[in-house]
């Protein structure tokens, strides 16, 4: 698809959301259950939408709140419910409707005492807190977030006592008795004003809790005493406050760079396609914060949530997603922790050059499908030492080898390269250039091709026989998966790897199109070639399995 005009400007007037119309919206617009677009859809990262298209509003709220209150009841969850918001313009509303309807509903809900905002990591933080050591009366949460999607957006998002995000099991049965309540009108579901909610629910100190704890995960000493400027850009989120207090309790030379708390999001650059996105992952939407790399030894930013994370370089600028993983990993696995043996978990379309490192390593690999509720377990546990995927999500554990968070944590992330580059002298993009020369230098790249509703059908149940193929780009294929080495789980489309590259396949939840992942360790010219390929694979494959 092509760029926007002028991506990585500064957002115009004409660019930034009307929130007058969105919280009207959020309190006025009805939506009809009956509409597939209208019904709650609560995935692994809750339900999102906008109010301006009746799929983020009022009802959705009520409904999606009460199935919560429901399912803790069900499954004899009674301990506290932890919940926080982000920056958007919908979140306010949306955690106000909530808190009324948990509260009424007998729920001991916790929130910030200075209502501050909450980054997701805080809430996994507070539930793992909440549950060590106990076996009753254990904690959940909630954060009201879309995430890094467009100021225009909001999003509900339910931890269970895991800490991370739901499984299935549990998405579907909250989303399942959502859509029963709003079918049947939320009219009479319990609510309490506003005002009192507050004053009943129980409070909780997210930051100060989170920010104290910091040294059991990161070598905040070594940050300090090595004197290394940061900078960071919280990208008008929730990481704003926790930004600031890190930098005065641990007595840190760190900068933040943009205060600004806007729920039109003015201040951003706009992403390639001309919308505003909080991408830390996106060099236009950190167009800002990579104008100033050369000011500090490493700098980095969060998306509104906190749950991703953006490394930036004086020598790399920004660095893609993947070579920060990698990077991570490498240095977790030699010089960075003592840890006992430990996994590295990814995503089956992460980089293979993590897959690289973590042999030479002697470690084991968990390659997983797509969405970090796949690195919950072992994260809890301690069996999985990094859990990391493609789009900027990451957590990892204590430098004890204990749990940290169960959801991805963009502020561990930005000062694990903080430390890493205290301890080495190295950055993070002078560490993966080490790395590309030891083990080679892949090129990577996502793009979309154009897909029917049915072809995404057939794409998401292919078996490996549907591919006919025995070379990609004039290599040998040396495996095809519809399902993740490292669980067996369906990765929900198809994986071809030859030693030298490989795609993946995988329909988008949102669009007419597919997504194809590549990567070459021969480079550009042979990533183009195995993208090419990859098509016609695919298309091969979608016919075959139609006949």
């Amino acid at each position: 698809m092509p760029l926007s005009p002028q991506p990585g400007r500064l957002a115009e007037p004409a660019d930034l959301v009307d929130v007058d119309a969105l919280l009207a919206a959020y309190r006025e617009g009805v939506p009809d259950p009956a509409v597939p677009a209208q019904r709650v859809a609560f995935g692994t990262s809750g339900h999102r939408g906008s109010s301006l298209v009746l799929s983020f509003n009022e009802a959705h709220i009520v409904a999606a709140s009460a199935a919560v209150a429901r399912y803790r009841e069900a499954s004899g969850i009674d301990g506290p419910l932890f919940m926080g918001r982000d920056s958007h313009a919908l979140s306010e509303p949306a955690y106000a409707t909530a808190l009324e309807v948990l509260v009424a509903l007998g729920v001991d809900v916790r929130i910030d005492p200075e209502d501050r905002l909450v980054p997701t990591p805080a809430l996994s933080h507070a539930i793992l807190g909440w549950n060590r050591g106990r076996r009753t009366a254990l904690a959940d949460g909630i954060v009201v977030t879309p995430s890094h999607n467009p100021p225009e957006d909001g999003g509900f998002k339910y931890n269970p006592p895991s800490g991370g995000p739901a499984d299935t099991d549990v998405t579907s049965w909250i989303q399942d008795e959502a859509n029963r309540l709003l079918e049947r009108g939320v009219a009479d579901v319990a609510r309490l004003p506003i005002e009192r909610a507050r004053s009943v629910a129980g409070v909780y100190d997210f930051l100060g809790a989170y920010v104290d704890d910091l040294p059991s995960v990161v070598d905040v000493d070594a940050i300090r005493a090595s004197g290394v400027r940061l900078g960071v850009d919280p990208m008008g989120g929730a990481s704003r406050d926790y930004w600031i207090a890190i930098a005065e309790r641990h007595r840190l030379d760190l900068t933040v760079t943009n205060t600004v708390i806007d729920p039109r999001f003015g201040f951003m650059t706009v992403d390639w396609d001309g919308r505003i996105r909080m991408d830390p992952s996106s060099p236009h939407a950190m167009a800002r914060l990579v104008e100033l790399r050369d000011r500090f030894d490493v700098a980095f930013g969060n998306d509104a949530d906190a749950d991703r994370h953006g490394i930036v370089t004086p020598g790399a600028g920004l660095l893609n997603p993947n070579h920060f993983l990698s990077a991570a990993v490498a240095y977790l696995l030699t010089d960075g922790r003592g840890w006992p043996e430990v996994a590295v978990g990814k995503t089956v379309v992460s980089s293979s050059m993590i897959d690289r490192i973590v042999a030479d390593a002697g470690r084991r690999l968990l390659e997983v499908p797509v969405g970090f509720k796949w690195f919950v377990a072992g994260l809890l546990d301690g069996s999985i030492g990094f859990g990391g995927e493609e789009s900027a999500g990451a957590s990892f554990l204590r430098r004890d080898g204990t749990v940290w968070t169960t959801d991805k944590d963009g502020i561990i992330a930005c000062l694990l390269a903080a430390e890493m580059t205290a301890r080495s002298g190295r950055d993070p993009g002078a560490a993966y250039a080490q790395l590309a020369g030891r083990f080679g230098s892949p090129a990577y790249r996502r793009v979309d091709a154009p897909a029917t509703a049915a072809e995404k059908t057939v794409l998401a149940r292919l078996s490996a026989d549907a591919v006919a193929a025995t070379e990609l780009a004039g290599d040998p294929i040396s495996a095809i998966l519809t399902t993740a080495p490292g669980n067996g789980a369906p990765i929900g489309g198809l994986k071809v790897v030859t030693s030298e590259g490989w795609f993946a396949a995988r329909p988008s939840g949102t669009e007419d199109a597919y997504k194809i992942y590549a990567e070459s360790f021969r480079g550009e010219t042979h990533l183009e070639q195995v993208l090419d390929e990859a098509q016609t694979v695919v298309a091969r494959a979608l016919d075959g399995a139609a006949a």
